[in-house]
């Protein structure tokens, strides 16, 4: 598990090989992720939009801008917590993410962004 804190907003990551499929003649290895987002600061705040950079030992950068995490945009109070699953496919059995969310805190109404750490995706079969 990998964890950060942003301005009293706590992330912490898990990830699972979820297994390899072939799809249009190609092997793809599925990854999922559980990310919990906590709140330890003293203000409300609202995730709005989220932005990952997906690493792919055997491909360039993929980009993901969206709104929300899976359909949802979670109010947090001081000290309540959000977690969700989801998942990416990789071309490689290695590869990485990391990101940020973009939080509005309802005390001060501004805008800040919430640094997701960097974690890594490999197949327990490729270790070495």
């Amino acid at each position: 598990m990998v964890q950060q804190v942003t301005r009293g907003i706590k992330i912490s990551v898990e990830t699972n090989f979820e297994g390899t499929f072939y799809k249009n003649y190609k092997v793809h290895f599925a990854f999922g992720y559980k990310v919990t987002i906590e709140n330890q600061s003293k203000d409300s705040v609202q995730l709005n939009s989220r932005h990952w950079r997906i690493l792919d030992a055997l491909n360039k950068v993929e980009v993901v801008d969206g709104e929300g995490v899976i359909g949802k945009k979670p109010v947090l109070k001081p000290g309540e917590s959000h977690t969700y699953n989801s998942g990416c496919l990789l071309s490689s059995p290695f590869g990485a993410m990391q990101g940020h969310y973009s939080m509005i805190n309802f005390t001060t109404t501004r805008g800040f962004r919430v640094v997701i750490p960097t974690f890594k995706l490999s197949a327990p079969f490729a270790l070495n």
